[in-house]
């Protein structure tokens, strides 16, 4: 007897989690790290398409965020003497705190105006970490791997420190995509000033989501500090704000594991490329046009219009 679309849902989700989980015992040392540092990526992707994906709202600062968690965490273990969690506790509150203060102010812009301003302050912000070059070592960065647990040098623990933070933010994004707050999101998305004439207080659904999106991009830039030991000003960069937005574009905007997909595609495109020819970004950027004519929702919206309607 079959489940319903809810049974299918939840089955799909941690059956990706439960593959993730098994593939570290199949992988090879180069593809292990690979996937770990694929799903830090992934989180961030997630956190993402919260906000471009399921409410319309495209940023080109979310690197701000994930620099915040990142900083927040790195800065803390570095000067302070923290720990791993408390580190990461406190990189994941930044972040949270920081996406609070700005929707704040940018939700009172929209289309156009808004990504505009957030790629000011993302810029901004980068900016600012270089002009403080001489507590936050600037472009150069820092490396965080004499001051954190020996544990976290083994492979295996960074996989499924990796993994547990990706699978927590995954069952949160897709548990609020399917809840009454997610369909809010949507009528948003598809026509705010429909969704004002319901009664709904818009602004304020946009500050949650865009908190709660901060806050997850957040947790993947402290993950990423924790895990592979080195914080610098470049993550913050408009480059890293670009990423996510590419990410969630070709594995499917709206879809729960379309940023996973589209993370996971671009990382192993480059990756490959990369070892052919130094002119990598064309044969990236071929593909990617490629992906785009074919699949213009991107690999899962196609998949879900044409043939799982139920996938959120």
């Amino acid at each position: 007897m079959k489940g319903g679309p809810g049974a299918r849902v939840l089955a799909l989700h941690l059956g990706l989690i439960a593959a993730l989980f098994a593939a570290q015992f199949v992988l090879g040392a180069y593809h292990h790290t690979n996937l770990a540092r694929i799903m830090v990526l992934a989180t961030y992707a997630v956190g993402y398409n919260l906000l471009l994906g399921y409410t319309g709202l495209m940023s080109l600062g979310h690197a701000m965020f994930f620099a915040a968690g990142m900083y927040g965490a790195g800065l803390s273990i570095y000067y302070l003497g923290f720990g791993a969690i408390p580190g990461f506790a406190l990189g994941v509150a930044c972040a949270l705190g920081l996406a609070l203060a700005f929707g704040a102010f940018a939700l009172r812009t929209s289309g156009v105006s808004f990504l505009i301003v957030t790629m000011m302050f993302g810029q901004a912000f980068y900016l600012t970490i270089l002009y403080f070059n001489q507590v936050t070592f600037g472009d150069q960065g820092f490396i965080l791997s004499d001051r954190l647990p020996a544990a976290l040098v083994d492979p295996d623990v960074k996989y499924n420190a990796a993994l547990l933070v990706f699978a927590a933010c995954f069952l949160a994004s897709a548990f609020l995509v399917r809840s009454p707050f997610g369909r809010i999101l949507v009528a948003i998305r598809e026509n705010e000033a429909r969704a004002r004439l319901l009664g709904y207080d818009t602004y304020t659904c946009k500050l949650v989501v865009l908190t709660l999106s901060g806050g997850m991009s957040g947790a993947a830039g402290a993950a990423y500090a924790l895990l592979f030991s080195y914080v610098g000003a470049s993550f913050a960069a408009i480059l890293n704000s670009i990423y996510p937005l590419l990410w969630t574009l070709l594995g499917g905007a709206g879809t729960t594991l379309g940023p996973v997909l589209g993370t996971g595609l671009m990382f192993y495109l480059v990756d490959f490329t990369s070892g052919w020819t130094s002119a990598y970004l064309f044969v990236v950027g071929g593909a990617l046009l490629v992906l785009v004519l074919f699949f213009p929702l991107g690999v899962m919206g196609t998949v879900r219009a044409k043939l799982a309607p139920w996938i959120p």
